[in-house]
Formats: C-alpha cells, sequence, structure tokens
C-alpha cells in the first residue's frame, strides 16, 4: 500500500496548509486593491463581486447606482459608469466574486474560517479534491445569487466556499467516525449568522456553496473503490457542468 495514499484516492499533500496560504493571499491581495480605490465604493466590487446584471454606478467614488437603468441608459446619464454583469459577459465574477471583500471583519471572518478547515480538509483529500470543493463551492454560491438574487445586486466574500468547506467536513466526519456534531453545530451557527442578517448577507451565496459542498463531498464518498478516481471525477465534473449550465441560462434569460 502506498503511505502517501489518501483514503478517498489521490496522494497526500507535503504540507496542506499551503493551498490554504494561497487562498489566503489571494483574497488579501483583492481586499487591498478593493481598499485602496475606495472600499465598499470601488468600482472593483462590482466589477469582481458577481452582478446578474450590470450596474450604472454614479463615478463620484460615493458607491451609489442608478437602479434598473440598463448600459444605453447609463451612457446618456452624466456623471456616470457602467459595470458589467455576468449576463453582459463579465464571466469571471462566477468566480472573482469569491476573493473579493470590502470590510475587514468580512474578510478576517472567511480567512480565519478557511485558515482552520482548509489544511485538515486538504489532508484528507489532498490538493486536487480539495480545491474541486473550494472550487465548486464558489461557482454553486454564483449559481445560487444568479437565480435567487435580485438581479441587480452585487454578492461577494468567500462564504460560499467556506460552507462548501463545511458541508463537506461535516459529511467526512460522518463517514470516518469524527465529531460531526460539532461541525454539525458550527455549520448551524453560521445558518443562523446568516438568517439574522438579513440584507447584509448574501443567503443565496451560503445556501448554493453548502449544496456545492455536500453535492461534491458525495461524489468523493459513494464511489467504490475499485472505480473511485474515474467516478469522481465524473462526479465533479458533472456538477461543475450543472452549475455553469444553470449560470449560464439564467444569464440567457437575464439579457
Amino acid at each position: 500500500m502506498d503511505p502517501m495514499a489518501q483514503p478517498l484516492g489521490g496522494r497526500r499533500s507535503a504540507d496542506p496548509r499551503v493551498t490554504s496560504l494561497v487562498l489566503i493571499g489571494a483574497n488579501v491581495a483583492v481586499f487591498l486593491l478593493v481598499l485602496v480605490t475606495g472600499g465598499w465604493a470601488s468600482p472593483w466590487v462590482h466589477r469582481l463581486g458577481i452582478g446578474p446584471v450590470g450596474s450604472c454606478l454614479v463615478d463620484d467614488t460615493s458607491g451609489n447606482y442608478y437602479p434598473g437603468v440598463d448600459a444605453a441608459g447609463c451612457a446618456v446619464l452624466p456623471g456616470t459608469l457602467w459595470v458589467d454583469g455576468v449576463a453582459d459577459g463579465a464571466w469571471w465574477q462566477v468566480l472573482t466574486s469569491a476573493f473579493t471583500h470590502a470590510d475587514l471583519i468580512h474578510l478576517g471572518g472567511n480567512l480565519l474560517a478557511l485558515w482552520f478547515l482548509g489544511p485538515p480538509l486538504e489532508r484528507v483529500l489532498g490538493r486536487l479534491r480539495f480545491l474541486a470543493v473550494y472550487g465548486l463551492g464558489a461557482v454553486g454560491a454564483s449559481a445560487a445569487v444568479m437565480w435567487l438574487g435580485p438581479p441587480d445586486s452585487v454578492a461577494l466574500g468567500a462564504s460560499g466556499a467556506i460552507f462548501a468547506m463545511l458541508g463537506t467536513a461535516l459529511v467526512l466526519a460522518r463517514r470516518f467516525g469524527g465529531n460531526y456534531q460539532l461541525i454539525a453545530t458550527f455549520l448551524g451557527v453560521n445558518i443562523l449568522i446568516t438568517v439574522l442578517g438579513g440584507a447584509y448577507i448574501s443567503w443565496q451565496g451560503h445556501l448554493g456553496g453548502l449544496i456545492a459542498g455536500l453535492a461534491a463531498s458525495a461524489a468523493l464518498v459513494l464511489p467504490p473503490r475499485e472505480r473511485r478516481p474515474v467516478a469522481q471525477f465524473a462526479g465533479l465534473a458533472g456538477l461543475a457542468v450543472v452549475a455553469v449550465g444553470a449560470i449560464g441560462w439564467r444569464a440567457m434569460m437575464l439579457v
């Protein structure tokens, strides 16, 4: 038996902290960009956060925008700046939104959760499978925002990916005899915070990330050992296709 083999396939990372540190570094770098260009009023919030449709911003660093105004209408309004949404072709927002934060508390809470959850998960899953869970959480969150959020809203933050990690950790703890009650309690507290946070928290992104994480963990855990690598790849790829297809379908409806 390969001593570096993982219980769900793949090989053990030499240092399972590295991936989380890189993800943390990317989030901090984008936060600094947003911070030095105006924080919540920065146009980068709308360029990198996910907006189902574009926004007509007031070009005065206030962060205000004109609701319901399309690109053509924005072009004739003085002192405005149009920023595309996903339906306008800004597909990068599906992923960049998961790396974008506009205040320190939001950033700190997500990165603290990433630091505590990421290395243990990577230790069990290996680097590629861990990144698959994280990425599917981000895309799943974006899909939920596209379908369930107001079209002119903008959502940002790594919370969708964090909820995917929580869902995966819950399944793995249950599967391998870990303390899943503790993880379930922590998940429940975060769901409560989501509900009580109201308009200030994207419950859509949290829900989409959690569903994506539970689905991804099922794709990793359920396949039989003899067909595990191929079945895992097919399952994860299928989930990605469904999530991206849902985003594309909704984007076409909003054009």
